[in-house]
């Protein structure tokens, strides 16, 4: 029974990233129509958010250090970070400590901005193109964004450690009211969890009781008549694209202590995020979220060293497996609408 504890604890923490990164992707082919698979290099640039913003806090300069000398008895040159000059060491090493939840604040505003520059500059160029055309062009799009990463940060994963109190591992099994230490989760993936879960009933609240959520579920289903009433729709799309490029951002933010941040990341969950978009239903929020965590659950148990032994490789392509069973029982996916990519 732990051992499936632990399972759906990993499952629920892999579903939190697949859902997140679907539902940004289904925010964007629901209200724009476009396949978008630049959707995960959001997702790594968030991660790098996280990273700059550590670098900025730990800006530091020589100063001369009079209670220490070096072998010769000369007052030794130590590196100080700005921010201990202007707010004292220990509010400081607080700061730096807690860069990656900060890092969310910071990386709003850019995500935002690079999606609405995404969405201008290229891709409504694309609205009224096939779907393959589409998707070749923000997969390239993808490729420079992680080239452009590679190029200032290098081809190794950056370690981006989550703040002191969260670094331990939580004693599951007990609350539960197992052995003590039978059940040990990391703090930190919990916490993603949770975020995830804020961050995706945060979306469905905005569209469903907001006047502006409201206006873009309408245009998702008939735009043509939301335009005819004189709303401009499409600037609450471009809007809708730049909340979507947020979503990516902070669930990358978050996921920096988790797996180190690296160029090539964002590939590596955009394939299975864009299945996890299939299964769950083309341009279906609810059936992107869904089938998140349900993939998610069930690579965890694949992963298994019992269910690896006994099927070697089962868990690198289960994922592929469930895709393949549910779209040939029900070809839009779990919740997916008659008509969306069907012409």
């Amino acid at each position: 029974m732990d051992q499936i504890i632990v399972q759906i604890l990993n499952g629920l923490d892999k579903g939190s990233a697949y859902a997140l990164i679907a539902l940004g992707l289904t925010l964007i082919f629901g209200t724009l129509g476009v396949v978008n698979f630049a959707h995960g290099a959001l997702f790594m640039l968030g991660s790098f958010c996280a990273v700059i913003l550590s670098r900025l806090l730990s800006l530091s300069h020589e100063v001369i250090d009079e209670t220490r000398t070096d072998f010769l008895g000369n007052p030794m040159k130590v590196d100080v970070p700005y921010i201990y000059e202007w707010l004292g060491q220990e509010t400081g090493d607080t700061i730096i400590q807690w860069s990656v939840p900060l890092a969310i604040l910071f990386s709003i505003p850019i995500m935002i901005t690079i999606g609405f520059i995404m969405e201008r500059g290229l891709i409504k160029h694309f609205y009224k193109r096939p779907h393959a055309d589409q998707i070749l062009v923000t997969f390239g799009l993808a490729i420079v964004l992680q080239e452009i990463i590679k190029y200032f940060f290098g081809a190794n994963p950056i370690q981006t450690p989550a703040p002191p109190a969260f670094t331990g591992s939580l004693d599951f099994g007990v609350w539960l009211g197992f052995d003590p230490l039978s059940i040990m989760y990391p703090y930190w993936r919990m916490v993603y969890f949770v975020f995830s879960v804020i961050v995706i009933c945060a979306v469905f609240a905005f569209l469903q009781f907001t006047t502006f959520g409201m206006v873009v579920r309408a245009g998702m289903a008939d735009r043509e008549t939301v335009g005819l009433l004189g709303i401009d729709i499409d600037r609450r799309f471009t809007l809708m694209f730049g909340l979507a490029a947020a979503v990516a951002g902070m669930a990358g933010v978050m996921y920096a202590p988790i797996v180190a941040p690296n160029y090539h990341m964002g590939m590596d969950f955009l394939v299975l995020s864009f299945v996890v978009v299939v299964v769950g239903g083309m341009g279906s929020l609810p059936g992107a979220v869904a089938a998140g965590f349900l993939l998610g659950i069930l690579e965890s148990f694949a992963s298994m060293p019992w269910v690896v032994q006994t099927l070697p490789g089962i868990n690198q392509i289960i994922i592929y497996l469930v895709a393949i069973i549910i779209l040939l029982t029900r070809p839009r996916g779990l919740m997916g609408r008659k008509g969306v990519m069907e012409d």
